[in-house]
């Protein structure tokens, strides 16, 4: 337990890793010169009833006519590429930032003072080489296109990387680099990932990426931009809202967030092939939602605060994955205070 003279009951971090929204665009292929918004369309279809009965209607054979027989209309969003555009153009920018070794919000100067000399320790010891070599591979990969990604013929990342020193730019075939492994020995991602670690390590350094992403999937086929979370469905005009700005199909900041630190492979349950979920977002609880299952667990003490609360006090993590995973929800940011009472 902690001394309460060493506790911060306000204590937050800033993001380092700050994504814009996602647009989307559609053109071809073999000509990109020519690219187009696109733009959602409002669909309303006759569905069916398809979800699970009571079973006094299941048995009922004519309850279930009945039933089946009840129209099931809805009204939604859809985004789709033009007929005659067979690629998806996914555009968004990366802004990566230092100053890790300063919270942003810290009301106790004891806790402050041996957190960041926790985190310089961190960084004169290990740097960012690790975790931006895995924030580099989920840039590369195409990992922010989601559902997107499925199916694609093709998949091209091209990436300027931009700051008061620096313009660089590389050409990935996503197709190439996996989704479940990290280490890669690509020398383009490993120059990238360089530059990334940089600046994460520096006092107050910037990097933009700029990322162009292109995807075969076909002419005329549906795309998936972001979908709204709707609050009071039965009260909805639509059952599903699809995300848009200015008119432009786009994805969520949020979304392309998730899946750039989708670089946890450090948690208990990542070696047992049967309960893996593979790589997920790096998560204070290891929160997957879609699975409903958090894979770091307090009563494991594998949750960050377990491992934050004592390391950022001068204990030592034994384990350099530990370290890491503090450190990469750090960069994650967010609001970590711990009750004085």
């Amino acid at each position: 337990m902690a001394k309460k003279e060493n506790i911060a009951s306000v204590l937050a971090f800033e993001k380092k890793l700050v994504p814009s929204d996602g647009y989307m665009y559609g053109t071809n292929w073999d000509n990109r010169n020519e690219v187009r918004p696109l733009r959602l369309q409002e669909k309303s279809v006759r569905g069916t009833i398809s979800n699970r009965l009571k079973p006094a209607i299941q048995n009922d054979p004519q309850k279930l006519n009945a039933e089946v027989e009840k129209p099931n209309l809805q009204r939604v969003d859809a985004c789709a590429l033009e007929p005659h555009q067979d690629t998806l153009k996914l555009h968004f920018t990366l802004k990566v930032l230092g100053g890790i070794t300063q919270p942003s919000a810290c009301n106790n100067a004891l806790f402050k003072q041996s957190y960041s000399t926790a985190a310089q320790t961190y960084i004169d010891t290990h740097g960012f080489t690790e975790l931006a070599a895995r924030y580099a591979t989920n840039v590369a990969n195409a990992r922010f296109l989601w559902r997107n990604r499925v199916g694609a013929e093709n998949i091209e990342v091209q990436v300027n990387a931009k700051n008061n020193s620096v313009n660089q730019s590389w050409t990935f075939d996503a197709s190439q680099i996996g989704l479940r492994e990290f280490g890669v020995t690509n020398p383009e991602v490993n120059e990238l990932a360089n530059l990334m670690a940089n600046t994460l390590a520096s006092e107050d350094g910037f990097l933009l990426l700029d990322v162009n992403c292109y995807v075969q999937m076909g002419k005329a086929q549906e795309v998936y931009p972001s979908e709204e979370l709707v609050l009071d469905k039965g009260k909805g005009e639509k059952s599903k809202i699809l995300y848009s700005v200015n008119d432009i199909a786009a994805m969520h900041s949020q979304k392309l967030g998730n899946a750039i630190r989708t670089i946890d492979t450090w948690y208990p349950d990542f070696t047992n092939a049967n309960q893996s979920a593979g790589p997920i977002a790096v998560e204070p609880y290891g929160a997957v939602t879609n699975l409903g299952r958090a894979y770091r667990t307090p009563k494991d003490k594998q949750d960050f605060y377990t491992f934050f609360d004592a390391w950022a006090r001068g204990e030592q993590l034994n384990n350099i994955e530990d370290q890491h995973y503090v450190m990469a929800v750090l960069v994650r940011g967010g609001v970590f205070g711990e009750s004085d009472k």
